[in-house]
């Protein structure tokens, strides 16, 4: 292995190609030794006397309200038509049930936000709290 010559200074030197690999053997010992020292240190756990949980499912999750409105704005409660002046009540009523369910609001694309905006309010003054919006994961 030759780093250079001490030849002439006119004479002809070709650069060295070959790849020195002290320096990457270096680092690689370092870390291995970086990484042997700390390696027990990932392993200690601080030993504890955790609680014991008794928790029981709850026996009926709550039942859901499918409410959905089409592009006209004309709703549909489970699927079945519903007149405007009936909303409220059915709400109430669906409130007032041990446990109170969860309003499934189902919108089409180009109902308006107005129409929406409505329903839940009638929802919130009724006293439905959970509302979830049921939508289509995108197509791939």
């Amino acid at each position: 292995m030759a780093f250079g010559s001490f030849g002439q200074a006119g004479a002809f030197t070709r650069p060295n190609a070959e790849i020195n690999t002290t320096p990457l053997v270096d680092v690689m010992l370092v870390l291995l030794v970086i990484f042997i020292i700390t390696a027990p240190l990932f392993t200690h756990a601080v030993k504890l006397d955790l609680p014991r949980a008794s928790a029981r499912p709850d026996p009926l999750p709550p039942s859901a309200v499918n409410l959905s409105i089409d592009a006209a704005g004309a709703l549909y409660w489970d699927n079945a038509p519903l007149p405007d002046a009936e909303l409220p009540g059915r709400l109430t009523a669906a409130a007032a049930a041990t446990p109170a369910p969860e309003l499934h609001l189902r919108a089409d694309r180009d109902t308006r936000y107005e129409r929406v905006a409505e329903v839940m309010a009638a929802a919130q003054r009724s006293g439905l709290g959970r509302i979830g919006f049921i939508t289509e994961p995108p197509r791939p």
